[in-house]
């Protein structure tokens, strides 16, 4: 199995590329033309780097270096600066998701690809309403105004919702949605849910990013994972914090 992995320089992408790995996967990994590989990115030959600017590329780019891969995984975030929470692209998350199941959709293959976006726990899953309170919903409409990012998390898990839905035949999809992250050099016990079991804003929990890595990695891997998650939103707390 080839996977594409985008946003895979980040703090979470790069362990998703070694978990990957450490499965016996080939990756695909895009990365941005000036920034150099972060200490640490996993070496091995059954990785193939692709410098690009992901929202750069042309359609029959990005379509070639989708094709043949039966999981793309998107790591993609902003950065937490003045410019990267405020400067262009605001849309990044939502744009390059829609581009990249645009390429699967025009690739046609005979079975469809796993999409996995990694989200954030304070997104709501709108699909099942999920309870929230009113001092908690005022706030994340704040949020969503103040902070384009948010907003982006938001527009790119709907996208996945609404447009392409949970009958495509070409595309299946989850969202990963951690709460607060954290580094860890080791995969602990972790958890997973439907929905939020605490608030992400005023009793947030905490999720390591390699934790984060291996559940992602579980579910492009795994069919009874993908199964069991496919079409839903799932919220990861390290084990001790839900």
């Amino acid at each position: 199995m080839t996977v594409l992995v985008v946003g895979a320089s980040g703090e979470t992408g790069k362990l998703l590329v070694g978990e990957l790995l450490d499965r016996g996967l080939s990756v695909k990994a895009i990365v941005r033309p000036e920034r150099s590989l972060p200490d640490g990115f996993p070496t091995s030959e059954s990785l193939t780097i692709i410098r690009g600017t992901l929202l750069e590329l042309s359609d029959a780019e990005m379509r070639q270096h989708v094709k043949g891969c039966r999981a793309v995984a998107s790591c993609l975030g902003h950065n937490l600066s003045f410019k990267g929470i405020y400067g262009k692209p605001r849309r990044l998350v939502v744009d390059a998701t829609r581009r990249l199941c645009q390429a699967i959709k025009a690739n046609a293959s005979d079975d469809p690809t796993r999409f996995v976006l990694m989200n954030t726990a304070g997104n709501s899953n709108r699909d099942l309403q999920e309870p929230l309170s009113f001092g908690h919903r005022c706030m994340i409409g704040l949020v969503r105004f103040l902070l384009p990012p948010h907003a982006d998390n938001e527009q790119a898990a709907d996208f996945l919702r609404r447009e392409i839905g949970q009958l495509d035949r070409q595309v299946e999809w989850v969202v990963v949605r951690p709460d607060s992250l954290i580094d860890s050099d080791r995969v602990t016990e972790h958890e997973q849910y439907p929905s939020p079991t605490r608030s992400a804003l005023f009793n947030a929990g905490k999720t390591s990013r390699i934790n984060v890595a291996h559940f992602m990695a579980d579910l492009i891997s795994s069919d009874e994972s993908w199964k069991r998650w496919k079409g839903q939103m799932p919220v990861i707390y390290n084990k001790g914090f839900s």
